[in-house]
């Protein structure tokens, strides 16, 4: 090939030139660089690349029978492309997240700076447009290429994106002799941490912390300030779980880049912020939520972490018994009327709204929600963020959304009695409504509703059901050990539904679930199905005891005993039923 190249050097010149010229309308060098203009960032993002080794096949045959170097720097001249070696790279190259490791490895490619929404780009291959493309749809930006060396560019990746640049200590390590300013007395602080949170070890970090959190499946990242250390936890399955912490000295740094990521104000420390990432990690889509509240010591931030993913919207995968999902999924078709779910922060209830939407979505069906935040996006479903700056509240939002003629709406959530009010008589005028309350159990929601200043006849003409729901952990089955409980034990729990000594499973711990004897959580309900008695009950201004244990009679399991089922059948222990539920 080379060969042909030597003998044919003139024609393939030729060829170039004809190529690039067929190209201007993609490629216009501006400042001696070559540009792209950006586009909408797809979901799968450059693993979507196909069709490229015809094309690098072809651009190899412009390779000349000399040094790498030398014919880079011809190339260079030719395409005007500036040539850039491994020491001409800046000491600290902007580092992305939304290329993986080995799609720059595969295709020869080092990200090093963005300024202006252009993304300057080392490259073997400028002719390689399949890849060019899809690192311009992945990043949104502009492309800057320049032409390097094969082992340069392969260096500098291992050197900013390996193993070796990426462990904790390796970072704290490269910051050794940065001055970083603990807090913002002045404006000279705030730009001194704007120009360190913009460096490449402050950035690794941060993409460290957030990726170890999505490998863990984490659902939130805590970044605690205290006196003299700064922590920062993982919350997996419910649970907080230590890691590793960077030094104190690191706090502003740190929490510096994660606002300028979430584009929050890095001078404003004394008022609590909101905002979102959006980033590409280990090949997925990730999302988060960045809340930053000030405290005594700096700046506490949570960030929650959205894995479209990892989330499967079915009913029949989130631990219902199958007498509840029979009786929820009767709810659910039903014409018109309230539903409800209830339980603290955290319980899994958005989970089983977008579960009940996505089993009734359909043609034939107008589904609008009205969430704070937009969590996941339903295909087929109308879904409004609230804006309560703007005054765009969920009244607001309910009031218009009856003029959009739906057949089925969600409210994320019935906060006061306007929302109440509205929700209510969508319901009585037509519309299936699904909405959530943060109420123990499921007949504290009709006096929930009642305390809001809900008249106890609305109430009953309006509610057809409430679902109470926590969610428990699995036992990992690699290390769950079984054991003998005693009959004693089961009466004093209450456990009634065998006779005798039973098996059940207790954790233990492994490498598997990281030693906590849990991997994944499953759903405990409560179905609290409002028929004639229940509806006669509330409108004689029954107390919500009197509803509990009639409901109870008619057939309700309550949350405890739903508990208690998944204990017998080994699917989480004792300890954790106990955990997320009262008597």
């Amino acid at each position: 090939m080379v060969n042909h190249f030597a003998t044919n050097h003139n024609h393939k010149r030729k060829g170039l030139l004809n190529l690039v010229s067929s190209l201007r309308e993609r490629i216009a060098p501006k400042s001696g660089a070559t540009l792209f203009p950006p586009g909408p960032s797809p979901a799968e993002g450059p693993t979507l690349v196909k069709g490229n080794n015809s094309h690098r096949a072809e651009s190899s045959l412009l390779k000349p029978a000399r040094r790498e170097e030398e014919w880079l720097q011809e190339l260079s001249e030719e395409l005007e492309i500036p040539y850039i070696s491994l020491g001409q790279l800046p000491e600290a190259p902007y580092i992305i997240g939304t290329l993986p490791l080995k799609f720059m490895r595969e295709h020869k490619v080092f990200p090093f700076r963005l300024k202006d929404n252009i993304l300057s780009l080392v490259v073997q291959d400028p002719l390689d447009i399949y890849t060019l493309d899809a690192i311009r749809l992945a990043t949104g930006f502009q492309l800057d290429l320049h032409l390097g060396r094969e082992r340069d560019i392969l260096e500098a990746i291992e050197q900013y994106y390996g193993s070796g640049a990426t462990t904790m200590e390796k970072i704290i390590e490269d910051m050794q002799g940065e001055e970083v300013p603990l807090s913002y007395e002045s404006e000279e602080d705030v730009e001194r941490l704007k120009d360190i949170a913009s460096e490449a070890p402050v950035i690794r970090l941060v993409n460290l912390l957030i990726t170890k959190a999505v490998e863990r499946g984490a659902s939130d990242i805590h970044i605690e300030p205290y006196e003299d250390a700064l922590y920062v936890r993982y919350r997996i399955d419910g649970i907080l779980q230590d890691t590793d912490s960077p030094p104190k000295r690191l706090q502003a740094a740190i929490i510096s880049r994660v606002k300028i990521m979430a584009k929050l104000n890095i001078a404003e420390r004394r008022l609590p912020q909101d905002g979102r990432i959006r980033l590409r990690v280990l090949g997925k889509e990730i999302d988060l939520r960045v809340s930053a509240m000030p405290t005594v010591y700096g700046e506490s931030v949570v960030m929650r972490i959205l894995d479209r993913s990892s989330i499967v919207f079915s009913l029949e995968r989130l631990g219902f018994g199958k007498d509840t999902l029979q009786g929820f999924h009767e709810l659910i078709v039903k014409p018109y009327g309230i539903i409800l779910v209830t339980g603290p922060t955290g319980s899994g209830k958005t989970t089983t709204l977008y579960a009940a939407l996505e089993k009734i979505n359909s043609k034939e069906k107008k589904i609008i929600t009205v969430e704070d935040p937009v969590e996941y996006q339903l295909t087929g479903v109308n879904q409004i963020q609230v804006k309560p700056q703007i005054g765009l509240t969920f009244g607001h939002c309910l009031r218009a959304i009856v003029r959009q003629e739906p057949d089925s709406l969600m409210s994320g959530e019935i906060r006061d009695l306007e929302t109440a009010e509205i929700a209510i008589q969508s319901a009585l005028t037509g519309h299936l409504v699904f909405s959530t309350l943060h109420t123990n159990d499921a007949a504290g929601a009709i006096t929930r509703l009642v305390d809001m200043g809900i008249e106890h006849f609305l109430v009953a003409s309006s509610l057809e059901g409430i679902l109470a729901q926590r969610l428990v952990r699995v036992l990992c089955d690699k290390c769950k050990e079984p054991y003998l409980l005693a009959q004693e034990v089961q009466k004093d729990l209450g456990i009634e539904e065998v006779e005798g000594d039973v098996v059940i499973f207790r954790p233990t711990g492994c490498a598997e679930c990281s030693h906590t004897g849990y991997r994944g959580r499953t759903g405990i309900f409560e179905l609290l199905m409002v028929g004639e008695e229940i509806r006669d009950l509330v409108m004689r201004k029954t107390s919500s005891n009197v509803i509990r244990n009639r409901a109870v009679e008619l057939g309700m399991r309550l949350l405890r005993q739903d508990g208690w089922r998944k204990v017998l059948k080994g699917i989480t222990s004792i300890e954790e039923v106990l955990r997320v539920t009262q008597e």
